[in-house]
């Protein structure tokens, strides 16, 4: 699934749980596809929030976009300096309770917030989606100023939407999965390049002891299901 695909299926997501959705693109082919895919999918959706689907449309207009929203998530492409001017138009634009959040895993939030009012930056968040509907984990991210009370609100809106919403405990780049992610990829081709192993020994491995093991990162290094040598 590519960035854009991600962005369709987040419209979905919501709809699915009964949530009025606009879908916001100056390209009108994006916005064809985006009412595309959700009218195909989000029955599928649907099935796991036991909802029945809001509305939803796309539009070219962003005041039309945002005018009414509780929240908006930014997902333009991942250039800094378009993600701030993309926050301080929609702090112009949103209602003053609107939440605004960004799917970006590349930035922090606090990084996009310089052009807005201390004020905004208490209704700004990260939320980053990974693969929808294979995954439907959602991580959220304090900007350094969000509000505590939005976390737990966040939380719950996420779970109707039937994701599985993670919070951060403060910010980080890369979140929590893909730090973890990225330290087991960068491990993994270090074997490959020292030719201590290959590919298939690698994946072959992973799959006795975590996957048919079902063993899991924390618990066992609390069991201590490996030796460790001193």
């Amino acid at each position: 699934m590519d960035c854009a695909d991600k962005i369709l299926a987040l419209g979905c997501i919501w709809a699915s749980a009964g949530f009025d959705v606009n879908i916001r693109d100056p390209n009108a082919q994006q916005r064809a596809d985006g009412v595309a895919y959700i009218e195909k999918n989000v029955q599928s959706y649907s099935a796991k929030t036991n909802q029945v689907p809001g509305s939803f449309e796309a539009v070219e207009d962003m005041k039309q976009a945002v005018r009414n929203a509780w929240l908006v998530i930014e997902a333009v492409p991942e250039k800094l300096e378009l993600k701030i001017a993309t926050f301080a138009e929609l702090e112009a634009l949103v209602p003053d309770d609107c939440i605004l959040a960004s799917n970006s895993s590349s930035y922090k939030t606090s990084e996009m917030i310089s052009q807005i009012s201390d004020s905004t930056k208490t209704r700004v968040l990260n939320m980053h989606y990974y693969m929808p509907p294979a995954c439907m984990i959602v991580e959220l991210m304090t900007d350094g100023y969000t509000s505590p009370e939005i976390f737990p609100f966040m939380v719950e809106r996420c779970k109707e939407a039937a994701t599985s919403p993670y919070v951060a405990r403060k910010e980080s780049t890369g979140f929590i999965f893909n730090r973890l992610w990225a330290a087991v990829k960068r491990e993994v081709l270090t074997i490959l390049a020292e030719g201590v192993s290959v590919p298939e020994e690698i994946d072959s491995m992973w799959t006795e002891l975590f996957l048919k093991g079902k063993s899991l990162p924390c618990r066992t290094m609390d069991g201590k299901m490996f030796a460790h040598p001193h």
